[in-house]
């Protein structure tokens, strides 16, 4: 048994109610059973309740065990002044509050439906890939919708952190946050770190003194990446090393170590070389950025904003001093459906957030319904289950469930689970 189950119990009413009593032998109506707490204090809050005579409004606490109660020290927090019912497992110990009344007690043991313990233990312990899929097609459709709407809603706001984390960093300034976020996903998940500490690095402000030189911007890029230190055979690095060079030492300037870019394992288009070359040609070709984003009014608009191809040098080399087949090198729609799906959206809804403006959060949501699903295997096992997605939301939601949700055996704190539950 788990507390969280105690939880989900008491929450839904899943107990035989008919003639409750304390265990005090005291008659006991709950008349409601509070709002459900997920922050610090008691679980449940504003709870209503009659024993024998007597109306109680204040706080519901639950706990397997009413000795919990001392074991997290909750009769030294005030937060638990007003607790009006102790519901649990068993009462294994008399709990009293600040003034030495004894609060009473709601014991759940033999209250239960044996039926739906087993049924939670049977998803609880399973090893399936998702505990609940040889039951998920019972649930409505509908329901399933809805709960995939609020949990996209989740994943967003969970995505947000990081642009609020460099928000906190940059004093404010959206258009570092833009140029820091958008560099760091440049580097997709396997260079996203390296990346991000060359835009912390190499401020956009510094950057827009070169704005109008294609090989500084690069020579900065390139220099603070570590990648400008060997001893080139060829002109065009050779160029960017003297550049570099120079600029380092009149901005006092320390490049990063070379070693923290991961190159095996890639296809030669995602090599950083090649992102740090686009990245390079996307802000030569334009300035404010961020307030383009907000100002895009659909997908298509947002994308048109990363329209980026290599010329010269990149056209004919993935490395330096490596040649290869001479080839325009642009960035692919599927890789700006991913600038676009994290860092273009989480950037537009914590805006809205920030500035408590619904028009920019809806159109985060709404740009999340425009872009097509994801392809990846989390969304494979999900089809596999018979759920096409059928937008870049629902798959959003889909990997924040399975990984905040279903992996975490968090089924309780799930519409789907609960609904399977009930």
């Amino acid at each position: 048994m788990t507390e969280d189950f105690l939880h989900y119990a008491w929450r839904y009413q899943h107990f035989n109610s008919n003639h409750l009593q304390t265990t005090q032998g005291q008659n006991l109506t709950i008349l409601a059973i509070g709002e459900h707490n997920r922050h610090a204090g008691p679980d449940f809050l504003n709870a209503r309740l009659r024993i024998e005579d007597t109306y109680w409004a204040g706080n519901v606490e639950v706990h397997l065990k009413a000795s919990d109660w001392l074991l997290h020290r909750h009769e030294k927090d005030p937060a638990y002044a007003n607790v009006i019912l102790h519901v649990v497992l068993d009462e294994d110990q008399a709990i009293y509050d600040p003034n030495g009344e004894r609060i009473p007690c709601l014991e759940l043991r033999r209250l239960l439906d044996p039926n739906l313990c087993s049924a939670y233990y049977r998803m609880l312990n399973n090893n399936l890939w998702v505990p609940c899929q040889n039951h998920w097609q019972e649930v409505k459709t509908l329901s399933v919708k809805l709960w995939l709407e609020r949990v996209m809603v989740e994943r967003l706001e969970a995505k947000t952190e990081l642009v609020k984390r460099f928000l906190d960093f940059n004093q404010g300034d959206w258009e570092e946050v833009c140029y820091q976020l958008l560099l760091r996903n440049f580097g997709l998940s396997v260079n996203l770190d390296p990346c991000e500490q060359v835009a912390r690095s190499l401020p956009l402000k510094l950057i827009g003194r070169h704005r109008d030189n294609l090989l500084q911007i690069e020579a900065l890029l390139f220099g603070q990446a570590g990648l400008l230190e060997p001893d080139f055979v060829e002109k065009y690095p050779q160029q960017l090393q003297g550049e570099y060079r120079f600029l380092r030492q009149k901005y006092g300037l320390e490049p990063m170590a070379a070693s923290n870019w991961k190159f095996l394992r890639m296809r030669p288009a995602n090599f950083p070389t090649m992102r740090l070359a686009q990245f390079a040609v996307l802000l030569y070709q334009g300035s404010n950025l961020f307030s383009k984003i907000l100002a895009a009014q659909d997908v298509e608009e947002l994308a048109n904003l990363f329209s980026v191809t290599l010329h010269g040098y990149w056209s004919e080399h993935y490395t330096f001093d490596k040649p290869s087949t001479r080839k325009l090198k642009h960035l692919g729609s599927s890789f700006i459906e991913l600038l676009i799906l994290n860092a273009c959206i989480p950037l537009i809804f914590y805006y809205g957030m920030y500035t408590q403006d619904s028009k920019y959060c809806d159109k985060a949501l709404r740009f999340l319904q425009e872009l097509p699903p994801e392809a990846n295997h989390i969304i494979d096992g999900w089809k596999k289950l018979g759920f096409e997605p059928e937008d870049a939301g629902q798959t959003q939601a889909l990997i924040h469930l399975k990984r905040m949700y279903c992996d975490q055996r968090q089924c309780l704190h799930c519409a789907v689970g609960a609904a399977i539950l009930k």
